[in-house]
């Protein structure tokens, strides 16, 4: 099995395992164990990995982070372990004061779903605030996997991958003003398009009306964007069936099926999309799921009924989106799939109540 397989196949484990592990110590045997094996290291060999590094710092003695991969002696990579349902966010500062106490140049923070890998781009010996690389787990994208593949241990070279990190790094900035500027468009932004094709004065006000005028432009341009991609690969699809049916091969006879019941169309794919740029400056875009039902278009956080942020009704004369307001269903017409666009401060509020809801019952338990 490659290494693109080990991921994809660890990644379902988690996919279905997650809901049954209660405790950190569960996490790191039944994911995040896995993960460092897929990179080839092993384990149980402690000049290898070595579990509860001791890293000092300053008078504490005795601070260990959960792991340590060591080459040559010497450790190449922290990882500090987490319950996988928890929250990595608040856990950063930790790393960054075990990150300077070693000769390691990469670290990494985990509940063995996500993970964030850190180096030290900004000043050296110093881990720097934003990750270089970030992903779901359950979710992996192709480009992600190779750039993964850096740190297996029959690739690896510090060298190559600083300079791959440091690549990701800007990549990633750049992606996410990219992104920010889609859902709100910002007024030098605003004003860059609109010298393009304006040709009087830029007041305030013409900033104003631009700037819904760029952010229609920009998703219209988005959507225009998947759907010439989808026709393509239906194209070849197309192609290649008749390049087979060219060729004079005999092709076994097609076993008919009954035509199943529910069918994703591609304006609830649309739709799904849509909601998914709405919401990905806000929640983690990988936490968005959909399920399909004869009635409606279910959008769900974290792939759970509990968890509905809106309904879709696009496949009726009229269309309507359902927001769902503290569990609790409000539809609105809508004209066209834009006009998903104006409830983007109810969506928002539908995906984050379920956020404060879990830190309120966090703090009950407290």
């Amino acid at each position: 099995m490659d290494f693109k397989d080990q991921i994809k196949r660890l990644g379902e484990k988690v996919l279905k395992l997650r809901e049954q592990i209660q405790t950190e110590e569960a996490t790191k045997n039944a994911f995040i164990m896995p993960f460092i094996h897929a990179l080839g290291y092993d384990i149980f060999n402690p000049d290898e990995v070595i579990p509860e590094f001791v890293a000092d710092i300053g008078i504490k003695k005795g601070e260990k982070v959960d792991y340590a991969i060591q080459r040559n002696g010497m450790p190449v990579m922290l990882i500090e372990c987490k319950w996988c349902n928890d929250c990595l966010d608040v856990y950063s500062s930790q790393l960054f004061r075990y990150f300077h106490t070693t000769q390691s140049r990469f670290a990494l923070l985990t509940n063995g779903v996500s993970y964030l890998f850190y180096t030290d781009l900004v000043e050296p010996n110093k881990m720097d605030e934003k990750p270089f690389l970030e992903f779901d787990i359950t979710d992996m994208k192709d480009a992600v996997i190779e750039d993964l593949k850096k740190f297996h241990k029959s690739y690896f070279d510090v060298d190559q991958v600083l300079s791959a990190a440091s690549e990701l790094k800007y990549t990633n900035e750049i992606k996410a003003i990219m992104s920010a500027e889609l859902a709100a468009p910002s007024e030098p932004f605003v004003r860059f398009f609109t010298k393009k094709i304006y040709p009087k004065a830029i007041t305030e006000k013409v900033v104003a009306q631009f700037t819904e005028i760029i952010k229609k432009s920009l998703h219209q341009f988005m959507n225009d964007m998947i759907n010439d991609r989808l026709k393509s690969a239906l194209a070849q699809e197309s192609a290649a069936t008749k390049d087979k049916e060219i060729s004079g091969k005999a092709e076994p006879e097609p076993v008919v099926q009954e035509e199943p019941k529910i069918k994703t169309t591609e304006i609830e794919k649309e739709g799904f999309f849509i909601v998914k740029s709405i919401l990905r400056n806000t929640i983690d875009p990988a936490r968005i799921y959909y399920r399909d039902t004869q009635s409606y278009f279910n959008i769900l956080l974290d792939d759970t009924i509990r968890k509905q942020i809106c309904r879709l009704y696009l496949n009726t004369q009229k269309k309507y989106i359902g927001i769902f307001q503290e569990k609790k269903e409000t539809k609105h017409e809508i004209s066209t799939i834009d006009d998903i666009y104006g409830h983007t401060e109810a969506l928002v509020a539908a995906a984050t109540f379920y956020e404060k809801e879990k830190e309120h019952l966090n703090y009950i338990d407290k």
